[in-house]
C-alpha cells in the first residue's frame, strides 16, 4: 500500500518535467497514478519512477 499527498481531483506537478504544466489527478490505482496535464494530456506515471509534487497554488512563484 503506497501512502500519497494527493487525490483524484488533486492538482499536481512533475518536477522532472514542468513544461506539462499543472495536471489534474484522475486516478490512482497501486502505483500508478493517472493524470491530465494541461500541456501534454493524459499522462500515467509510476510513482516508483517519478515522484509528482502536490500543485499549491499559494507556494508556487
Amino acid at each position: 500500500m503506497h501512502v500519497y499527498d494527493f487525490d483524484p481531483g488533486d492538482f499536481v506537478i512533475n518536477p522532472e518535467n514542468k513544461t506539462w504544466g499543472i495536471g489534474q489527478v484522475q486516478s490512482i490505482i497501486g502505483t500508478k497514478v493517472t493524470v491530465n496535464f494541461q500541456n501534454v494530456g493524459k499522462k500515467t506515471i509510476n510513482t516508483l519512477e517519478i515522484n509528482l509534487e502536490k500543485y499549491d497554488e499559494k507556494n508556487q512563484s
